[in-house]
């Protein structure tokens, strides 16, 4: 039987699943999760479909990306000898204009990809080093490309742009959006549990470490908090998310600041760790109790209601809203004060259902369905991985 490995690198995570193939469709053995890279309380934990624990464990040895990967395949190779891996499916965060479904990775490919990090600095290097590693471990597998911006690629003109002359356009400076493995997910699942939502006009909210937002209508891409860059939009948990290109001119010419010292202001100390000053991590902030975490937190839901608000604009109203992502399905306080004063748009939460974490959270009066679906990036992953090997 075939094996199928998805890896799924985030800034601060690194997501892996293990599926054996079935009647031509993934079928999963186990999922696992390294999180807090970089930590001292760096956790690796894999669970098998059924639940039961494979292994949990935490460590302050996986001080970086390439040491959570290497533990990763060890522990897969380790746990199921006898899996035969015959592809590998990596999200790739970035894809660039062009790429609008998963690829097959090759040589030439490769070099396109590589030449596309300086617009996702933070996570492409760490997408492209998986992919070199499982060719090393997998050398005899189809290794596929999953991007996260080619769910978007249906959006119009309007919604891909910037307001800049035409040239920049032609040379790639676009409004991309990320996520998309996420949205893909959320849409099919809409799809096949609530098709009369999947036609209509919904918007997800993707948050976790990395956080966007999308409007999506008839399972289709309208447009997205990010842009160009996974820095704009939301705040996010080390990432500013919008801000006035005005500062950062003014740091440059101003403050005398390098190109390099902005890039890591803006990608690593700024978001919920620079406003809070103590933690990137939500769990962290609504334990602290101080007056600067609980800043940081009404600044990160304030930015979710201003969005939400633009996204409806774009959809011409809101049928559905749905949380997803580490906190939107975790954190009741985050969904609570993100639905706050949002009865204009026809949303009002039952605090019962949203305090445990239910999958609809939305009173009966509301006219706008509120739900929290818990994404499935993995099964993206290795169902286009197979698609692609066939």
């Amino acid at each position: 039987m075939d094996h199928v490995v998805t890896l799924n690198a985030g800034s601060s995570s690194l997501k892996f699943g293990l599926f054996a193939t079935k009647a031509g469709e993934p079928c999963v053995i186990c999922t696992g999760l390294v999180d807090r890279i970089g930590s001292a309380e760096a956790h690796i934990s894999a669970r098998l479909s059924g639940g039961e624990t494979l292994f949990d464990e935490v460590s302050d040895s996986i001080r970086d990306h390439d040491i959570a990967l290497d533990q990763v395949l060890t522990l897969l190779q380790q746990e199921f000898p006898e899996a035969r891996i015959a592809a590998v499916g990596h999200r790739i965060v970035h894809g660039g204009p062009d790429n609008d479904r998963p690829v097959l990775l090759t040589p030439d490919s490769l070099r396109s990809l590589e030449s596309l990090a300086p617009f996702a600095p933070l996570h492409q290097p760490y997408n492209l080093a998986g992919a070199y590693a499982a060719m090393k471990r997998f050398p005899d597998a189809a290794q596929v490309a999953c991007f996260d911006t080619a769910f978007h690629r249906t959006q119009s003109w309007v919604n891909d742009t910037f307001a800049l002359p035409g040239e920049y356009y032609d040379m790639g400076v676009r409004r991309y959006g990320f996520h998309g493995l996420s949205y893909d997910y959320i849409a099919g699942h809409l799809q096949q549990t609530a098709p009369d939502l999947h036609a209509g006009r919904v918007v997800v909210a993707h948050l976790g470490n990395g956080a966007s937002m999308c409007a999506i209508k008839d399972g289709r891409s309208v447009g997205s908090t990010m842009g160009f860059s996974p820095l704009d939009g939301l705040p996010m948990g080390t990432r500013s998310g919008q801000i006035d290109p005005g500062v950062l001119l003014y740091l440059l010419e101003q403050k005398g600041m390098e190109a390099a010292e902005v890039s890591d202001l803006l990608y690593r100390k700024s978001g919920l760790l620079g406003l809070s000053g103590l933690s990137n991590d939500m769990r962290a902030l609504e334990k602290a109790g101080t007056t600067e975490a609980g800043n940081a937190i009404a600044y990160f839901t304030y930015r979710i209601r201003r969005e939400m608000g633009s996204l409806s604009a774009a959809l011409g109203g809101l049928d559905a809203l749905v949380f997803t992502g580490g906190i939107g399905e975790n954190s009741a306080l985050v969904r609570q004060q993100a639905c706050e004063e949002m009865g204009w748009l026809g949303i009002d939460l039952n605090s019962d259902a949203n305090q445990s974490n239910a999958t609809t959270i939305s009173s009966d009066m509301s006219r706008v369905q509120v739900m929290v679906i818990p994404t499935n990036e993995e099964l993206v992953i290795a169902r286009a991985a197979l698609n692609v090997m066939s």
